[in-house]
């Protein structure tokens, strides 16, 4: 087991902070994030220092009922290579659905969104950890996610899943005691219950985050303080298990560094003062987690439980994304709570993809961007759908302004095909042609 320590999330707004931060001991990057042939300057100082570097994917989809994408699980193996990583790490969750399983068109959620925790999708998720598992050059370790809704009729708790995941497969969990708050208000599922089911003997590290309470709803921002309740769901795991790692996680609203670095005081504070209460605590048995012994279901009882989850799951977010009626046995008033949570990120990743267009477009950017998701979901990554935007926009005449439509017209042309347009004017004047004829054809 890989001691890490406390450690921060590498982000590049704070990266000179996080350099000169003392006491970190390691960090976590976003693996889709970076390129390994062009790493950071402050990611390479920080390994050439000792610093460890773990990749923290997000678009593996391993609750997915789709076998995990082999070019994304090779990139994550590169990135791992590149960061010289003890392990790398991904999330128990579904990001697409839809596609060949379903016969239907293939949705993104742009979101991390929560599995049923079902032997069906048990069974799946198990496989394509296993198949993960085996394409990784380095351990695996999965992470619980916060979620805003529940699938009706599971059949096991939180702890009972994760616990029979380990069971199965052998792989290590990140524990993000954030998220089992997020749970609890969202879910009502109590966290001392969830950890109590937990082989804590297969944790790799741990999340600490921020968020804030709308409504009733607790939102997982990763951009605000972290709350006494989630310390306290940290003090009740350090006090069952010594962590081999705790990292603060903070995506975005950066604070000063003084105040990350308190954030980090009060982690390991919290982390030393349950230590000392640790011998006192009854642990949940003396089981022995992970022994990773292979029990691959049946091929063709696996390929059923993979058209059951396809089904389910893209009946789910085709709800959330495409504004199909709601499954049945959902709370209808939390899905719309999901929906429009998924949207308002979806217009602000594509804007930090993409920022010329909230530029040119000013402070009609999120009105003209609602409009245009709300018939059209996502089907193949922010990038592609901020070119898809900008053409919906140039389609329709808009922006009204001749200068920002010529900005946008620029912009458009330049990124729209695989390559930029500098030096290669006919290419030019052919995407102009095609976006001429489309807009015309749009008119008629």
């Amino acid at each position: 087991m890989v001691r890490l320590g406390t450690g921060i999330g590498w982000r590049p707004e704070i990266a000179d902070a996080v350099e000169r931060m003392p006491g970190v001991d390691w960090v976590e990057v976003v693996a889709e994030n970076v390129c390994p042939g062009h790493l950071p300057a402050s990611l390479t100082r920080l390994r050439e220092r000792g610093v460890t570097v773990v990749p923290h994917g997000v678009s593996l989809g391993l609750g997915g009922a789709d076998r995990p994408d082999e070019s994304r699980l090779a990139a994550l193996a590169e990135r791992a290579g590149a960061l010289g990583a003890p392990l790398v790490t991904e999330h128990i969750a579904f990001v697409r659905a839809g596609g060949p399983l379903t016969v239907s068109q293939p949705l993104e959620a742009g979101h991390l969104l929560p599995v049923p925790r079902t032997r069906d999708a048990l069974a799946v998720l198990c496989e394509n950890v296993r198949i993960a598992q085996d394409a990784l050059p380095v351990p695996l370790a999965v992470e619980n996610i916060a979620a805003l809704i529940s699938w009706p009729g599971e059949e096991m708790t939180e702890g009972q899943f994760l616990y029979e995941l380990v069971e199965r497969t052998g792989v290590r969990l990140l524990i993000d005691v954030a998220n089992l708050h997020t749970n609890h208000v969202n879910r009502g599922e109590d966290p001392a219950k969830a950890l109590a089911e937990l082989p804590v003997e297969a944790l790799a590290y741990v999340h600490v985050a921020g968020g804030f309470e709308r409504d009733g709803v607790w939102h997982d921002s990763h951009a605000h303080p972290v709350p006494q309740p989630v310390l306290d769901v940290l003090a009740d795991l350090a006090a069952r298990t010594d962590p081999p790692g705790v990292l603060l996680e903070r995506d975005e609203n950066f604070p000063e560094p003084g105040e990350l670095a308190r954030e980090l005081d009060a982690i390991r504070a919290t982390v030393a003062t349950a230590a000392a209460d640790r011998a006192a605590r009854t642990a949940p048995g003396d089981r022995a987690a992970g022994a990773g012994t292979p029990e691959s279901a049946d091929a063709g009882v696996l390929a059923t439980a993979r058209e059951r989850v396809a089904l389910a799951q893209a009946s789910l977010l085709s709800a959330l994304v495409a504004g199909t009626p709601a499954p049945e046995g959902f709370d209808r008033a939390r899905l719309g709570v999901q929906s429009r949570a998924l949207a308002a990120k979806r217009a602000d990743v594509v804007a930090k993809v993409a920022p010329e267009l909230p530029e040119i477009l000013g402070d009609a950017y999120r009105g003209e961007f609602r409009a245009y998701a709300a018939g059209r979901p996502m089907t193949a990554g922010y990038r592609r759908d901020a070119l898809t935007f900008a053409e919906h926009l140039l389609l329709a005449g808009r922006p009204e302004d001749a200068a920002a439509r010529g900005r946008l017209t620029h912009w458009w042309l330049d990124r729209s095909g695989p390559r930029p347009l500098e030096g290669r004017p006919v290419t030019r004047w052919l995407r102009t042609a095609r976006l001429a004829l489309r807009r015309g054809q749009a008119l008629r």
